[in-house]
């Protein structure tokens, strides 16, 4: 399942290909026609994500609601620049405007835009990297072509296209078409419009996300959630009521960089250790989306760095590592299943 960085790099392609562009909006699968033709003919005014869930805006007070899930993708098409990573003004992504998750929680005075933070458009930060594995990066990033990308969990470039819109491809639950550029969207668990009231009760929901929230009042809220509940961390970390936007490699990578046993109560987490938490995990969601990498290791010299952005198995700690020493003590890693996914830590070190 894609998880917060992947969905904000997609929101962030939807922010420099479709925002301010009339777009046609239609449903080849023919599942979608309906809301399809609702947003037919209308200007995409914005793209945000909030974790795992994105928002797009439309014209009249109209939003398309998407969650991936686990077999979700969009795939665009068209002139698109491969890397569609945008920096705010201020010089952190997402935090410019923003009142904090509190608005999420509805005080009737926040429209969904100003819960979702205005994010700046600020300069790019192209970063040329090389996964042989493709996962959550491109191979190429340079000026606006006709090509493919196919974005979820993982990112794709595709083949030069010969022309354009491209057929669609598969059960495309819905395609959004400019003079320029297509997305066509796949699989995905969600997909409904909304109204404004409704998207705000839909934030709601959701624990905070740091790249939309990084203010004291965002953390003590994570830090409040953990704390006074006895279900275990790891689940807690997947909780998106809690905190918005971490998956199973992020929650394995955390764990041990906390070096906390994924099986304590969260009421038992040490306070500073869940500060720790929330801090490294907006660390690591910026990170995400500024390389596309799910990048959890530090302090590596400059040709390991080089390695890690090039292959998976040398950029996590303990990550489907099962079975292998791991890296700080040399104890094999384990793997075994909690609440239906599979969790990865090391039985020393986490002990």
């Amino acid at each position: 399942m894609p998880e917060g960085h992947s969905v904000h790099r997609i929101a962030r392609q939807f922010a420099r290909n479709f925002v301010g562009r009339q777009v046609s909006a239609s449903s080849p699968q023919g599942r979608f026609a309906e809301g399809a033709a609702l947003l037919d003919g209308r200007t995409m005014t914005a793209a945000r994500a909030v974790g795992k869930q994105m928002f797009l805006e439309f014209g009249d007070d109209l939003w398309l609601r998407v969650h991936l899930g686990i077999y979700g993708a969009w795939d665009f098409a068209g002139e698109i620049t491969a890397d569609a990573t945008i920096r705010s003004a201020g010089g952190r992504m997402g935090q410019t405007n923003q009142r904090g998750t509190d608005a999420a929680a509805g005080d009737g005075g926040d429209s969904p835009a100003d819960i979702l933070g205005r994010q700046g458009e600020g300069t790019l930060d192209e970063l040329a990297i090389d996964d042989a594995d493709g996962e959550d990066s491109i191979s190429s990033i340079g000026a606006p072509r006709r090509s493919r990308l196919r974005m979820s969990e993982q990112e794709k470039e595709g083949e030069e296209l010969t022309e354009f819109p491209p057929p669609p491809v598969g059960a495309v639950r819905v395609r959004l078409l400019t003079d320029t550029a297509v997305a066509d969207l796949r699989g995905p668990t969600a997909c409904e419009v909304l109204d404004p009231a409704q998207v705000a009760q839909v934030i709601a929901k959701l624990g905070p996300d740091p790249l939309l929230d990084a203010s004291t009042e965002a953390e003590q809220r994570f830090v409040d959630a953990v704390r006074k509940k006895p279900t275990v961390i790891a689940l807690l970390l997947m909780d998106q009521s809690v905190v918005s936007g971490i998956g199973n490699v992020y929650r394995a990578e955390m764990l041990f960089r906390a070096r906390l046993n994924p099986h304590t109560p969260g009421k038992l987490v040490p306070e500073e250790t869940a500060r720790a938490l929330w801090r490294d995990w907006a660390y690591l969601l910026d990170l995400g989306v500024r390389t596309g990498q799910m990048m959890t290791m530090d302090d590596l010299s400059d040709d390991d760095y080089v390695k890690a952005m090039a292959n998976r198995a040398d950029r996590h700690w303990v990550y489907k590592r099962e079975g292998l020493p791991c890296r700080v003590c040399g104890t094999h890693i384990v793997l075994e299943e909690l609440g239906g996914r599979k969790l990865y830590w090391c039985p020393k070190d986490q002990a």
